[in-house]
């Protein structure tokens, strides 16, 4: 297919890499290129004040030029030059999504065989994590200024003396803490490095080293 001079945008879920390869390639071929990353389910798709958005990166002029077309579906956040950027940010909200949902599964878990009802646990669950979620900002300053031990309410020490009775109460109710135990596992071998003083944030760390 002839590309030349056409401006090419790329709305299908992917890695950074791929979206990157796909510029290149799309470059190759005389074309302009977007990548993006849709924050929406479909039912927000086209409505209003849903808050769904894609991201969107790549060309800025790109962007610019086409920014009211793109905006017709979904809002619109631009990322950055570098192609991969919609992607790594796409992928980075969905996994921290996927790790809320893990969350909200085993407190569902927790109390399916007690006589509370979903329907009224669930507003206190919800309210519990709109609460929690700002410790995203604090965990921002912490990573920004290179120092874990910023601002902590609740320090890595407690954190894991506290993480037994997360354990014994899913025993107790008969619910297994496989979707607790990998984040529990590196809060523990981070304070065992000597890091008990540091946020939470600090498992970061051992992210990186064990995938790079």
């Amino acid at each position: 297919m002839d590309l030349a001079g056409r401006d090419l945008v790329d709305l299908t879920t992917g890695t950074p890499a791929q979206a990157r390869a796909l510029a290149e390639r799309a470059a190759a071929r005389g074309a302009r290129f977007l990548d993006g990353g849709i924050m929406a389910v479909p039912p927000m798709i086209g409505v209003p004040g849903s808050g769904g958005y894609v991201f969107y990166s790549g060309s800025t002029e790109l962007f610019d030029r086409h920014r009211e077309t793109l905006a017709v579906p979904a809002g619109t956040t631009y990322v950055g030059e570098d192609p991969g950027f919609a992607a790594l940010h796409d992928v980075a909200l969905l996994s921290a999504m996927t790790g809320m949902f893990a969350g909200i599964a085993h407190a569902f878990a927790l109390v399916r065989g007690e006589n509370v009802a979903p329907k009224e646990f669930a507003p206190l669950l919800a309210g519990w994590l709109s609460v929690m979620a700002a410790a995203v900002h604090k965990a921002a300053d912490q990573i920004e200024h290179g120092d874990y031990t910023r601002g902590v309410a609740s320090n890595l020490a407690m954190q894991v003396a506290a993480s037994g009775t997360l354990l014994d109460t899913a025993e107790e109710q008969g619910v297994s803490a496989e979707l607790l135990l990998p984040y529990l596992n590196l809060m523990e071998r981070r304070l065992v490095a000597g890091h008990g003083d540091e946020d939470t944030t600090g498992v970061i760390e051992l992210l990186l080293k064990a995938g790079r």
